[in-house]
């Protein structure tokens, strides 16, 4: 069965015969402070009512939802939250009907800025990837 997200990471060759992946946009980017409270992956009422608008009128077949955050706790601990939060999004996503096809937890370990103060909140973040 073609479920159309074949194609997500799947190796492919270049027209030089260089193997290559091709990958989903980025499509939304939601900075976790304004969804989450410290240390939670609970989001409030507004906060639900934001995303499943997000799902609702984005146009992909599916979504790869990932979870990122910054360094200050371990790095199990992150990798624990960041899931959760990915986690969360993806189970509104899922109540509006959005195909959700992988939801992952970076933790700390893919910084967008530096982990200085004002950096920290840029890698307190859930991507959502769309597969067109």
């Amino acid at each position: 069965m073609d479920d159309g997200v074949k194609g997500y990471m799947t190796p492919h060759v270049s027209r030089q015969g260089i193997p290559v992946c091709r990958r989903g946009n980025v499509c939304g980017v939601m900075n976790s402070d304004q969804f989450f409270s410290t240390n939670s992956h609970s989001i409030s009422r507004s906060g639900r009512d934001s995303v499943a608008n997000f799902f609702r009128s984005a146009s992909a077949s599916a979504f790869v939802i990932a979870g990122h955050t910054d360094s200050r706790a371990s790095d199990d601990y992150n990798m624990r939250l960041s899931y959760n939060r990915a986690a969360t999004i993806a189970s509104i996503a899922s109540s509006v009907g959005a195909r959700v096809v992988d939801v992952r937890g970076y933790g700390e370990r893919m910084p967008i800025a530096s982990n200085n103060s004002v950096g920290m909140s840029k890698n307190r973040r859930v991507e959502i990837i769309c597969i067109r």
